[in-house]
């Protein structure tokens, strides 16, 4: 049982096994989160033939044991991680942890059309299957580099949400003492201006609402300009911050390599020593 439990976790925890690939196991489930994800989305089309919805139900409840069967190995491979806690203390910590509680979600999502006929609730569930997707953070090293580039800039990034408050603020104030007795619908209030700064502040721009008077549309131009930079500043800080953590991941790398390395070296001298005195042996001297 303890072999059995070890190759489960080495295929179905991502970098649980030697090469830190993933593993075949893990490639399947990739595949079949896909579908399920399609399947969800496709079951949600009410132009579908009652023979295709039928299908999808039934692919769905499918997909529902096989992410059954899936959260079952990993509670019960769960016990292999790396600890010195007891093995149902590791359980239970995968259960409570992120990943166990997404995976708890998909499986009840996916399979609650057995335990219920409520259409209401059914179609929220549907609606629910689509978290499936979310169990590919596991899968993804890049999400993990994304997510740790992003804590690394968390203060740059506040700085720059809160620098975008201001902005809003100021577009909407100054649209609401220069248009709102003019314009009351639109920017009779500061709350109601706040729409139009939001989109104009993000270039999105729908042009359902717009200054008319000279002041505001310079407001207007002020806050558009400014929109631009402020959108590009968390794309920058991302960016240098991901292009950090990639250089780190690639030096690590190559510090791994070069420690392997050593390890042969000394590996290699150790057997050219032990050749040389089983060669003193076979020919001793005289």
């Amino acid at each position: 049982m303890g072999d059995l439990r070890k190759k489960l976790h080495n295929e179905l925890f991502v970098g649980a096994h030697p090469d830190g690939r993933l593993t075949i196991t893990n490639k399947l489930l990739v595949l079949v989160i896909l579908l399920a994800v399609g399947a969800a989305a496709l079951a949600t089309e009410p132009t579908l033939s009652p023979r295709w919805h039928d299908a999808l139900v039934m692919a769905e409840l499918v997909f529902g044991v096989v992410f059954l069967l899936e959260y079952l190995a990993r509670i019960y491979a769960a016990a292999d991680q790396p600890g010195e806690d007891g093995a149902w203390k590791k359980r239970w910590r995968f259960i409570r942890s992120p990943l166990g509680l997404i995976d708890l979600v998909v499986v009840v999502s996916t399979l609650m059309p057995l335990v219920t006929a409520n259409a209401a609730m059914l179609r929220t569930v549907r609606l629910l299957r689509v978290f499936a997707v979310m169990k590919f953070g596991r899968f993804s090293k890049a999400l993990k580099e994304v997510w740790g580039a992003v804590s690394d800039r968390a203060d740059d990034l506040i700085v720059t949400m809160a620098l975008a408050g201001v902005l809003l603020l100021f577009g909407a104030t100054a649209l609401y003492l220069t248009e709102g007795e003019l314009q009351p619908e639109e920017f009779g209030s500061i709350p109601r201006a706040l729409w139009w700064s939001v989109i104009t502040l993000t270039t999105v721009g729908y042009g359902d609402a717009a200054p008319i008077t000279a002041l505001g549309k310079v407001f207007a131009s002020m806050v558009a300009l400014s929109g631009i930079a402020l959108v590009a500043m968390p794309t920058g800080i991302i960016a240098a911050a991901f292009s950090e953590a990639m250089q780190r991941r690639r030096d690590q790398r190559i510090e791994e390599m070069r420690q392997h390395l050593e390890r042969l070296d000394e590996v290699d001298e150790a057997v050219e020593a032990k050749l040389a005195a089983l060669e003193r042996t076979r020919n001793p001297g005289p």
